[in-house]
């Protein structure tokens, strides 16, 4: 299927359209699609086309809070080559989604809060030029899926999903996602909300929580739990982890 085209006029007469095949992925699965650039007017020397995953990250700078793109891979598609005036070519794609690539969608739908895509970028002359980005959506693995939903069977609430700045120990990407909840009714009693992040791998994918503590002795504390999922492990399994690791976090502060 046909996600969707991105046409944009990259400036110098030469014009790219890209079109993606499968609008929906997975962390591992291959993005597919085709990139066709003609010239316009003239000959040009291209000195590359590539396609850039690209996410939309949240700083927290001091006081102030801002938010800017990060790349996050980059994957040549074609050149270099020399494109004749009114000349027209395609390059087909295969690129391998990052197995830590965020969660930007959930059974197809967009996950809100999170602003993921793909852009091409035209290297010519010595200068580069990126179109419009083009919408991703990246459905959780078989694994992420298991807990997601084991936290929806224990009442945990969806809030909202972001990308926060920094790299966590085991993890090679520049940020990491927080996907936040409201507590469900077994835990409300303990704490007000709880934050999930993934860390995939090839094989396994660990999972790390972050609760926030209701003040019962002034103020408000944070308490952590991080486990392991293996992707053979079933639905069952994955709650059992879930559940030790919420249950980690509850001995650590002294909740039960």
């Amino acid at each position: 299927m046909v996600f969707r085209k991105l046409k944009a006029a990259f400036g110098a007469g030469v014009e790219v359209d890209t079109v993606l095949q499968n609008s929906n992925v997975r962390p591992g699965e291959l993005l597919r699609g085709q990139v066709n650039f003609r010239s316009t007017s003239s000959d040009y020397k291209v000195e590359g086309i590539f396609i850039d995953f690209t996410a939309v990250v949240e700083v927290e700078s001091g006081d102030n809070e801002y938010k800017t793109t990060y790349s996050f891979l980059r994957h040549q598609v074609a050149g270099p080559f020399h494109l004749a005036a009114g000349a027209a070519h395609s390059s087909p794609f295969e690129i391998p989604v990052p197995w830590e690539t965020p969660i930007s969608a959930i059974a197809g739908q967009p996950l809100r809060g999170m602003q993921l895509g793909v852009s091409t970028e035209l290297a010519l002359a010595g200068a580069l030029d990126k179109g419009d980005l083009d919408p991703l959506f990246v459905n959780p693995l078989p694994a992420q899926d298991y807990v997601l939903r084991a936290l929806d069977g224990m009442g945990f609430r969806f809030k909202k999903a972001d990308l926060e700045r920094g790299t966590l120990h085991g993890s090679q990407m520049p940020f990491f996602q927080e996907i936040e909840y409201y507590a469900g009714p077994e835990y409300g009693r303990h704490f007000n909300e709880l934050e999930l992040t993934f860390i995939a791998g090839p094989n396994a994918m660990d999972v790390i929580l972050e609760a926030d503590k209701r003040g019962a002795f002034g103020g408000s504390h944070d308490t952590y739990s991080r486990f392991t999922v293996r992707y053979t492990d079933n639905p069952a399994q994955a709650d059992q982890a879930l559940r030790g690791g919420l249950q980690a976090m509850a001995q650590k502060r002294g909740w039960f």
